[in-house]
């Protein structure tokens, strides 16, 4: 029962994969294309497909179909074969020329059966059957026009973007976010008949959109594949609203019955709300280079979780910006680099400072075995000084092809380094760290009133100055931190002042960006009236009203901010290390805040009888391993910190940290202002 196992996870499942799609047209959603990437990398897939022409496709409603000479399509999807998705299949298929059509969904046939309303009871009586995919398996040929054409649907739980050895994201899930107070009074209008939720701590599953409902199954179902993969019987812990449905799910999941029975080795699965701590996903004091470098880099399109890194400078092309798009990005992910991955993996786990060190130190080594003229230098590690190293490998085709992946990572960094946003990192810590002193000494008005000046409209702004989303940014940060607020007259002042002033800067920029566009539902500033402007604003705050409540429902976790004192100044204890250090605790106590979810007739009587008798209930600390999965999001510094603790409180103990996404800050505002959580997006 390896940590690894979520490589193994992952990479058993795309051999399922790739074992259909010799000579075949692929075509793949962001998701699993995703997943490909951190598991197995798509060069293992155009390998499995052979042939001279590359046939990878993009699974969309305007995808190229299937020409003459392409009989064969293989479809790898992870939405429920369902409405928007069934009509693009046929689309493709329609205007194509395929005799065998393979397609995998990496949701199973229950949460399909689930989907399409079929009553539990009879589920259960399904079992072993695959009516939902037979019946697919019919229309694909009448789409492909010949009933004797070979179909086949089946499933293979892709879940997994394994980053790591023990770490690993679920792309599909990646607007997963845990619910808000607000979202309390959507759920109990959409419910008028039923008893009315007073707060976070009344929702259950019952409470939840159809919608959201059937996201948490689909995922749900892929941690049973993931624990059946494990070879182990899980319980379920939770700390948070949205954490407690989605474990108990887990917990009571019908199809698992039979794998928990059977299965030889125990692990303990911790479900926490991201919503509860914002501060470590905002903040900056996390001394880590991949933090930097995603926060510094662009997007890679179509992902969630890596970055393009420009590749001109080992090019003949003058580094211009309209030749940027001319030559293919590198990325972070190197799975078949076994190298880049050891230097990758290093990088996860060492400071900022080593972690430059050692990308020097590899690509020394590289350029010595390569025989590459290197000039050696000590001391501190400098942008100029990487690239003069990798620009060695530029006119050697052989010595770049042997280390591609080794100097993808050396870009990235050299690329993070001289970026204006690092830059500005050393400024946002430095004023958190002075938000951490003032939140002690003053009234959060009086916090508020400093961060006034900062706002400043696009033509008074220097690179120095915070952009509109960098301040979202560090509000959502003193009010995560700050926690439940005492509401008077001069808050709302103060708050009143900040609006205002955020709202008029909203309405001067030259240009929305999209997450303001998002916010304001406005495409551009010119028709961007104040009124509008202050409107999205106040919608803006009650959502930090609600962040900064986000524990009061909580009792051990109540503050994630530690006063100073005449010895030490005051800082930032992350809920997730609280949470850890509570779990290893050693004397073992019941926590209050982190929830055992009963799994059957059976717990619920253990727990009935320790109320009179003595009956130990499940410790999360009672298992060899310990999967903790964040809802919405996990920084790199989180993982290594998690990964850290634990080792250090219980050696022996292996730890697997699951998460919906890799977060930057600039994800948090996009999240939590700009996303619909009651109605996820299933594709259908």
């Amino acid at each position: 029962m390896s940590a690894s196992g979520v490589l193994s996870f992952t990479q058993q499942g795309w051999e399922q994969v790739l074992a259909k799609v010799k000579r075949a047209v692929v075509y793949l959603d962001a998701a699993c294309a995703e997943s490909l990437h951190w598991g197995c990398g798509s060069t293992r897939l155009l390998e499995a497909v052979g042939g001279p022409d590359c046939h990878l496709r993009e699974f969309e409603p305007d995808a190229i179909g299937g020409g003459a000479k392409q009989p064969k399509a293989v479809f790898v999807l992870s939405c429920l074969l369902k409405g928007r998705t069934v009509e693009i299949l046929r689309d493709i298929i329609c205007r194509s020329h395929f005799q065998y059509c393979v397609v995998v969904t990496t949701v199973s046939h229950a949460v399909h059966l689930t989907a399409n309303h079929v009553p539990a009871a009879a589920a259960a009586e399904m079992e072993g059957q695959q009516l939902v995919f037979e019946q697919l398996e019919e229309k694909l040929c009448e789409w492909m026009g010949n009933m004797n054409y070979t179909a086949e649907v089946f499933h293979v739980p892709l879940l997994l973007a394994p980053v790591a050895p023990h770490f690993a994201l679920t792309p599909a899930f990646a607007s997963l976010f845990p619910l808000l107070p607000q979202d309390v009074h959507l759920l109990n209008s959409a419910r008028p008949d039923k008893r009315k939720l007073g707060s976070l701590g009344d929702v259950d599953s019952t409470a939840l959109t159809p919608e959201l409902l059937l996201q948490i199954r689909c995922l749900v179902s892929g941690l049973s594949s993931l624990c059946e993969h494990l070879g182990v019987r899980e319980e379920c812990f939770a700390v948070g609203s949205l954490s407690r449905v989605i474990a108990a799910d887990l917990a009571n999941y019908a199809p698992a019955k039979n794998r928990k029975k059977t299965a030889a080795g125990r692990a303990s699965v911790v479900f926490v709300d991201r919503t509860l701590d914002l501060t470590g996903a905002v903040g900056h004091h996390g001394d880590n280079l991949v933090e930097k470098i995603i926060s510094a880099l662009p997007q890679l399109p179509g992902h969630t979780n890596d970055v393009m890194v420009n590749m001109i400078a080992l090019t003949a092309l003058h580094a211009e910006e309209e030749n940027y798009n001319v030559v293919a990005p590198g990325c972070l992910s190197q799975s078949n680099d076994t190298t880049a991955k050891a230097l990758w993996e290093a990088l996860l786990n060492t400071k900022h400072k080593e972690a430059v060190m050692e990308v020097r130190r590899h690509l020394v080594e590289a350029a010595s075995r390569e025989n590459l003229p290197i000039k050696m230098s000590m001391g501190r590690v400098t942008p100029g000084q990487l690239m003069s190293y990798i620009q060695l490998f530029k006119n050697n085709l052989k010595a770049l092809m042997n280390h591609c992946g080794l100097l993808q990572l050396g870009l990235a960094t050299a690329q993070t380094l001289k970026h204006p946003q690092t830059a500005k990192w050393d400024n946002f810590l430095a004023f958190e760290r002075l938000l951490l002193q003032s939140i002690g000494e003053s009234a959060m008005s009086v916090v508020l009133n400093q961060l006034l000046p900062m706002i400043k409209p696009v033509t008074q702004r220097t690179n120095e100055d915070y952009s509109p989303e960098e301040l979202l940014i560090l509000l959502i940060y003193i009010y995560s931190v700050t926690g439940e607020l005492t509401v008077d007259k001069d808050l709302c002042e103060a708050e009143e002042k900040v609006k205002k002033a955020l709202a008029q800067v909203f309405c001067e920029e030259s240009e929305l960006s999209p997450l303001l566009q998002k916010i304001t539902d406005w495409d551009s500033s010119i028709n961007l009236t104040f009124h509008k402007s202050k409107i999205a604003v106040d919608e803006l705050f009650t959502s930090l009203r609600d962040i900064a409540g986000a524990r009061s429902l909580l009792k051990q976790f109540k503050s994630v901010y530690v006063p100073g004192n005449h010895t030490h100044q005051a800082s930032y204890k992350p809920l997730l290390k609280q949470v850890v250090e509570e779990i290893f605790h050693p004397e073992r106590p019941d926590s209050v805040d982190i929830e055992h979810m009963s799994s059957g007739l059976t717990d619920l009587l253990k727990t009935g009888f320790s109320m009179f008798m003595k009956v130990s209930r499940p410790h999360p600390s009672d298992y060899p391993l310990l999967i903790l999965f964040v809802v919405g999001g996990v920084t790199v510094s989180e993982v290594k910190m998690i990964k850290d603790l634990v080792a250090s409180l219980k050696p022996g103990t292996q730890v697997i940290v699951l998460s919906t996404r890799l977060l930057k800050p600039l994800n948090i505002p996009e999240l939590l202002f700009a996303t619909d959580r009651l109605h996820a997006d299933l594709g259908f």
